[in-house]
């Protein structure tokens, strides 16, 4: 098939593309920056295109003809220009519309759990009102998937808090540390994905997608902090504590929390997998791959691969 990714540049994307490449479909990626980018083009079958999403008739003449499209744009954090309302509303009612314009029969979309126009956190209700248009749009089979939090290699999880735990070594005080999360493995993700494009029961359906564990943030801090043997003391912050520590975190470039991711883990990301058969996937525990990746994440790890980028 030929398939048009939007926001293929990520972390699940670049996944994506790379399961797709070895079943011998051909792909475009859609991206604002494509040189940055260039690893991609290594790939068989696969092409880079720059887009204006809101130019005139642009996105249509680079979908036309596709068989399939998917829609991966999102953010964690607002910067500049890109809010939560362009990236996650605007640009899936553009791709959304585009393709019916062009009767392209298939259009997939990444939601996240919890997605709700009621939602306590800005992130989510942008998801949400998204996924309801997106749904709602007349002549295309529809399918969306909220993923709670998805973890294997590259990614900004337990990557994250490895990083944490080697830069802070003594304690590390632990933001909403009760919230739950049932973390979906990004290989599973790709083939609810895959697995939904040619069956007509998932058409007009939205899936939860969650591992098949549920944890607390304090207990995936924990496990990775034993993963990468680090002594540092996670100290746990109730959600009273928490609300300020995110407020005064947010304000610091890069900031590891914000106010916003607050209010999003006052909701537990976690799911009953109701319909998650009908996908035809495997699910994988984080035990049997989260432990190969963070080898040699430890602070010592961390060290020679800094000394190395700097050729000291």
């Amino acid at each position: 098939m030929n398939i048009c990714i939007i926001g293929g540049t990520g972390f699940v994307g670049t996944h994506l593309i790379n399961s797709l490449v070895s079943q011998g479909h051909s792909v475009k990626v859609i991206t604002r920056r494509p040189e940055r980018h260039r690893h991609l083009n290594t790939l068989p079958g696969v092409k880079l295109r720059a887009l204006d999403f809101f130019g005139s008739k642009i996105l249509e003449r680079q979908i036309d003809t596709y068989d399939v499209v998917i829609n991966l744009a999102g953010i964690l954090n607002p910067a500049g220009k890109n809010t939560f309302e362009l990236v996650h509303e605007n640009v899936a009612v553009r791709v959304a519309e585009a393709t019916r314009a062009v009767g392209t029969p298939r259009l997939l979309h990444m939601s996240a759990l919890n997605a709700d126009e009621k939602a306590p956190s800005e992130y989510l209700r942008s998801k949400g009102r998204a996924q309801a248009k997106v749904l709602a749009t007349e002549g295309v089979n529809v399918t969306t998937f909220s993923p709670s939090v998805i973890f294997g290699p590259d990614d900004s999880f337990f990557n994250r808090f490895a990083e944490l735990l080697n830069i802070m070594p003594v304690f590390f005080p632990l933001t909403c540390a009760s919230a739950r999360f049932a973390p979906i493995y990004v290989g599973d993700v790709v083939d609810a994905f895959i697995n939904s494009i040619d069956k007509p029961e998932t058409f007009g359906k939205n899936y939860d997608l969650c591992g098949p564990e549920t944890f607390t943030l304090n207990e995936l801090v924990k496990y990775t902090a034993r993963q990468i043997q680090s002594n540092c003391m996670v100290i746990p912050l109730n959600r009273f504590l928490s609300k300020p520590l995110a407020m005064m975190m947010g304000l610091i470039p890069g900031a590891p929390i914000t106010l916003d991711n607050y209010n999003s883990m006052t909701v537990d990301s976690v799911c009953n997998n109701t319909d998650i058969n009908e996908l035809d996937i495997e699910l994988h525990s984080i035990d049997s791959v989260v432990p190969k990746y963070l080898a040699g994440k430890d602070f010592a790890g961390q060290m020679d691969y800094l000394r190395g980028k700097s050729k000291r």
